[in-house]
């Protein structure tokens, strides 16, 4: 199953608080990207009207945001066979977070692992 930017974002919002199973790097990033898009829309529109009405906005849209992030980094890491648990280094300052980035950029297993089939298919 191919993931483009709509699919990969609605699965993530479907999967809201998800933490089994496994996601692609295509779903993981494609959702990382629209939080970007979204982040840079919002700035630019508190930028441009020069109140912080926006700052709430983006205060909220960061926070609906954040248990959907942490259950697609879980699926994520559960796609290269490791626990969700590992996100815990992104505590550990630039070695963390470049262990994270790489295993993020890492093609998952092939096959069924642990963490159930690959990329969500039913075998």
């Amino acid at each position: 199953m191919e993931r483009n930017f709509g699919s990969s974002i609605g699965i993530c919002f479907s999967k809201y608080a998800t933490f089994s199973g496994r996601a692609p790097r295509a779903e993981f990033w494609w959702f990382y990207l629209f939080q970007i898009i979204v982040n840079v829309a919002l700035s630019a529109i508190e930028a441009a009207t020069g109140t912080g009405a926006f700052s709430a906005i983006s205060g909220l849209f960061s926070l609906a945001i954040l248990l959907p992030n942490i259950a697609v980094s879980a699926r994520r890491l559960h796609d290269i066979d490791r626990s969700g648990w590992w996100m815990l280094l992104a505590f550990l300052p630039v070695i963390g977070w470049i262990v994270l980035i790489v295993w993020d950029c890492t093609k998952g297993t092939r096959g069924p692992n642990r963490f159930g089939p690959e990329n969500g298919r039913i075998v």
